[in-house]
């Protein structure tokens, strides 16, 4: 929603339960400085400090509506902090904002394995990929057919925000990845946040490397396509996800 500066929070969790989308975006003039414009990010039950989606769409939605960034990149403000875009075309991708990740209690992944109807051995690896909402914790399987079989007790999935990978193994993808939320009504087809943090997690602990095809540098995860890039060095985001 373009012009949302005269809107209190109330108003937009209201209109955003209202929608029954996903997320709703909310366009405001920045208070940053450097910032282009700045956005606010709401599912039907609460606000989000950044989301991948919203992201991507307000940036298009800013720059249709005749937005013109003030550098190189276009920088969007919102309660992650500031995210840099950059244009290839007609294609936009961000600069996943810092997060910071850690380990999990052992109790924390038996709950998991429950919720996931598997046994705790099959989980080869987890983290917790943001301390901040969406709060993902990723979970690593052994093979694409262990993903595609979960079949998750949504119930008991409660709170939590799952987001299962494991090595894809044809030619062309590298990663099979599914997102369980129940905010969003279960299942999230496709979440940048969640490949975001995967990336930074899978690249950071060398299991992208062993996993990915030889053939080139940037890493696929399938479903939607969604792309995980690392900058070279001179770029100056270096060691950043891209999607």
């Amino acid at each position: 929603m373009h012009g949302a500066d005269g809107l209190s929070g109330e108003e937009m969790q209201h209109f955003a339960h209202w929608t029954n989308l996903s997320e709703t975006a909310f366009l405001q003039p920045p208070t940053a400085p450097e910032a282009d414009y700045q956005v606010r990010i709401f599912t039907p039950k609460s606000e989000l400090p950044f989301a991948g989606h919203p992201t991507l769409g307000s940036c298009h939605g800013w720059l249709a509506a005749g937005g013109v960034p003030k550098g190189d990149f276009i920088v969007q403000q919102c309660q992650a902090g500031l995210v840099k875009l950059r244009r290839d075309g007609q294609r936009l991708a961000f600069a996943a904002p810092p997060a910071a990740q850690s380990d999990i209690a052992p109790a924390l992944k038996s709950r998991i394995a429950a919720v996931l109807g598997i046994a705790a051995a099959e989980i080869l690896a987890t983290r917790q990929l943001s301390a901040t909402r969406p709060g993902w914790t990723g979970v690593l399987l052994k093979d694409r057919a262990a993903v595609l079989a979960l079949r998750p007790d949504f119930v008991a999935l409660g709170e939590l925000e799952l987001g299962v990978v494991a090595p894809h193994g044809a030619d062309g993808v590298d990663f099979e990845v599914r997102g369980f939320v129940n905010d969003v009504g279960g299942e999230d087809p496709v979440t940048g946040s969640l490949n975001a943090g995967l990336a930074r997690w899978l690249i950071g602990a060398g299991i992208a490397l062993r996993a990915m095809s030889p053939r080139r540098a940037p890493l696929w995860a399938a479903p939607g396509g969604c792309m995980w890039r690392m900058r070279t060095a001179n770029s100056g985001l270096a060691g950043r996800a891209w999607r």
